[in-house]
């Protein structure tokens, strides 16, 4: 979808708060790849865990960081993660249910190319 609508639309990942750390709800998978972090307490911290998630997960499309009062998260209802496509006005032109569940990448293709294929 990136490499396909990339020089049409804005593709970003937005780094929120960890939503399994090891001072709060640890998973065995996250232990299993050595995924074990606590909530970062500070900014520079946060950046040093996304980061490192970007390159253990390979990530081409460009990540931003959520501030630490998560602003983000909690507008957009992010945790534990989400897909959004946000329209040239700043409107939510589609929102998907929360992830890994919630996550329907046809839904947001179909999204994507409305939007290319209407402006």
């Amino acid at each position: 979808m990136y490499g396909r609508y990339g020089e049409q639309v804005a593709f970003f990942v937005v780094y929120i708060q960890e939503a399994h750390t090891t001072d709060g709800w640890q998973v065995p998978d996250n232990e299993r790849e050595g995924v074990v972090y606590e909530q970062p307490k500070r900014a520079e911290v946060r950046e040093a865990v996304a980061q490192a998630c970007a390159v253990g997960l390979k990530l081409s499309i460009p990540t931003l960081i959520d501030e630490m009062t998560n602003e983000v998260d909690r507008a957009y209802a992010a945790l534990p993660d989400r897909l959004y496509l946000i329209d040239a006005e700043g409107r939510i032109a589609y929102k998907s249910g929360p992830g890994p569940m919630g996550f329907k990448p046809q839904e947001l293709e179909a999204a994507i190319k409305g939007l290319v294929d209407s402006g």
